[in-house]
């Protein structure tokens, strides 16, 4: 492999792997054709074939390790390099759906894709089927079976720039392969990891910045090449194999958490302080120490136990509505670590609903009473203690709704109950769905039926009525709603009780009906039921009416939440 060549000769004769350590294919492809990493991808390619440019494309510096002969590890440049090899298997695909390819077409193909049962390019191993079947030898046609975010976000390039290929036409797409093809690249090899890795930390390239996760994970092991004498293989082995599993769970749970955020949520268990969260400080701070590489191997082990912990919860959330009510209002900084801290001290799934119980009235309360006043300086004394036992934080939690103290009284009822009682304005439409979500399984809960609560991921396409509408017209009152004065605008239309949580489609199919009509319609959820019995003596929807539900909501929060 020469410092400077094309990308044909690049994959040419050679066998390119991305090592399971490394993260899996990041880049994001957007449905309108806009700033997508895949999306730019082509509109760069297509920009350079319009300008009619005689110097070739440049796709930039790639970093390997040498393993043997022609097969080549990638430590810098997989994002790209998996892009040019899904794009390549499109292009040709739809070449061959136009006519037979020209013998050097069929050279080219088998130069950069696939010649016998060789793959010229292959990815982390627990996508690596899915690139074969799915992209390269496309024998799988559905996304049946795929459970990792990468894994879709191969399938997702490979469909657009499909689609874009076939749009585009015979002739531009030879273009197009032609240029990738040809496409200048530099390239530097080396045989020892730890000066790949080196360089890795330092250079910069176009295309997804490196997460602070993959900056760790390159310090941690060129410290480990160079201050772990005759340990170091087998360190280094051991913190690549945590990496598999840190990488695999990533894929898992990426649409719930960043993987930086993560990053961060560990050190707070990790150091056990809710304040230690800036991770590139931290690490730097340790790797400086005598103790480096203990530290190394410490963290790196608790970092999977975390990926691990949270793929659980996530999975926990998903039939536990106390878990899901917590993690909803997205205040991880504060709810993250507990349950980490808690799985990893095998607390029971019972207490650990418990303790989720209180952390969601907390944060709930937080967002609603929208203070700048910190829970952490509150929390940190019973998060250092938290171990198998969640009675500390829910005692603390709990002691914290009634204290008058000016040091705690930010989340008291009072605060709850002044803040939930005005309008809640479009910012606030999101936490509204959560609130009235709590509601239905607090109504779910007195009709004593036995029925379980509802998850809020259940609900589909949710989304927020507002009872009396917000188009005004001149017949409101004759509708069935009460005049549309100026008093009706400030303390009535967007206070709790004018809001009803329905399906997306529910919503759009009652508009700005009649009253009457609407109420027709609500006879799916408790509250909506609770709205015909509030109306069944009197058919309009008034004033006293808001008030009255608006009252009746705001005292579940303050005594259920």
């Amino acid at each position: 492999m020469e410092a400077k060549t094309t990308i044909n000769d690049l994959f040419s004769g050679n066998r390119i792997m991305v090592p399971d350590y490394q993260r899996a294919y990041s880049w994001n492809t957007t449905e309108k054709n806009d700033n997508g990493h895949v999306n730019t991808f082509l509109n760069d390619l297509l920009d350079y074939i319009k300008s009619g440019s005689s110097a070739p494309y440049y796709f930039g510096h790639f970093l390997f390790e040498q393993k043997d002969g022609h097969n080549f590890a990638v430590i810098d440049g997989q994002q790209r390099l998996t892009t040019i090899s899904i794009f390549l298997s499109v292009a040709f695909r739809v070449m061959k759906e136009n006519r037979d390819l020209k013998e050097e077409e069929i050279e080219m193909y088998e130069d950069m894709v696939k010649r016998n049962s060789t793959y010229r390019f292959s990815t982390v191993a627990y996508d690596n089927i899915l690139m074969r079947d799915y992209v390269i030898d496309q024998t799988k046609h559905d996304l049946y079976g795929i459970k990792t975010t990468s894994g879709m976000r191969i399938t997702k390039a490979y469909d657009y720039l499909y689609l874009q290929l076939v749009r585009l036409g015979l002739d531009t797409t030879i273009e197009l392969v032609k240029a990738v093809a040809k496409a200048a690249c530099t390239t530097h090899i080396v045989n020892s990891e730890s000066e790949g890795i080196q360089m890795f930390i330092f250079q910069n390239n176009r295309g997804k910045k490196p997460s602070n996760l993959e900056i760790i994970k390159a310090q941690f092991m060129y410290n480990l090449h160079l201050y772990g004498g005759s340990d170091a293989e087998s360190m280094i082995q051991e913190v690549k194999e945590r990496f598999e599993n840190i990488y695999l769970n990533i894929s898992k749970i990426e649409d719930f958490v960043d993987e930086d955020d993560v990053l961060s949520r560990t050190m707070q268990v990790y150091f056990n302080s809710l304040w230690r969260d800036n991770a590139m400080d931290e690490v730097d701070k340790a790797l400086k120490q005598p103790s480096r590489l203990v530290f190394i191997m410490n963290f790196t082990h608790a970092l999977a136990n975390t990926f691990t912990n949270l793929e659980q919860l996530l999975e926990d959330s998903k039939r536990d509505v106390n878990i899901e009510s917590a993690l909803l209002c997205g205040r991880y900084y504060i709810v993250l670590p507990f349950f980490i801290k808690a799985y990893s001290n095998g607390m029971t799934l019972y207490d650990i609903s418990r303790m989720a119980k209180a952390l969601g009235d907390l944060v709930l309360r937080d967002s609603i009473v929208g203070t700048r006043a910190d829970m952490r300086s509150r929390l940190k004394d019973v998060f250092e203690k938290l171990n198998k036992s969640p009675e500390d934080v829910i005692g603390r939690i709990n002691w914290m709704k009634t204290n008058e103290n000016w040091w705690w009284h930010y989340w008291n009822n009072d605060e709850l109950r002044n803040a939930a009682s005005g309008n809640w304005n479009q910012n606030s439409h999101w936490l509204a769905k959560i609130v009235l979500w709590r509601y239905e399984n607090h109504l779910i809960d007195l009709a004593g039926k036995g029925y379980s609560p509802i998850q809020f991921h259940s609900i589909k396409k949710r989304d927020l009525e507002h009872i009396a509408p917000q188009t005004q017209n001149d017949e409101k009152e004759a509708a069935g709603y009460d005049t549309y004065d100026q008093d009706f605008w400030d303390n009535y239309m967007y206070h709790l009780g004018n809001f009803l949580l329905l399906s997306a489609a529910h919503n759009e199919s009652i508009g700005n009906k009649p009253f009457v009509l609407k109420r027709s319609t609500y006879e799916h959820l408790y509250q909506q039921r609770e709205i015909v019995t509030l109306t069944e003596n009197d058919l309009k929807w008034d004033k006293p009416k808001i008030e009255q539900r608006t009252e009746k909501i705001i005292g579940f929060l303050v005594k259920e939440c």
